[in-house]
């Protein structure tokens, strides 16, 4: 099974604090196929970043697969936000992040699942 992770998990696990979270991923690290996340979560980890994180990003996005966001993933987003954007307030970040997660058959890892009101995507 493929699971994309949201921007929350990872700034989570960079971060250290939520020991909880930190043995779900050291399992998931464990399996054998790889973990996801979009150059969405990257850029808004980024600009998040602390100095005293950077090395520690890093490491932890190289260490990950990150999934190109295509035309598909693009037209998939553009439906997602003319159906939820106003009766959910969907944000484009989360449109293409769960855009991402359905097109590569990917189940999303996120402690927001609000944000996401997609019936066809499949959480973690």
């Amino acid at each position: 099974m493929n699971i994309l992770v949201d921007t929350d998990i990872l700034i989570e696990i960079t971060r250290a604090r939520n020991t909880i979270l930190l043995d779900a991923w050291a399992a998931l690290v464990k399996l054998p196929d790889p973990v996801l996340y979009t150059p969405v979560t990257a850029s808004e980890i980024w600009a998040g970043a602390r100095p005293s994180e950077f090395r520690s990003t890093t490491l932890l996005l190289q260490s990950l697969h990150c999934i190109e966001i295509s035309c598909a993933i693009g037209e998939m987003a553009g439906h997602f936000l003319r159906t939820y954007a106003k009766s959910h307030r969907l944000q484009i970040s989360d449109a293409l992040i769960a855009a991402s997660a359905i097109h590569s058959g990917a189940h999303l890892w996120t402690r927001n699942r609000k944000h996401y009101p997609m019936p066809e995507l499949l959480f973690y």
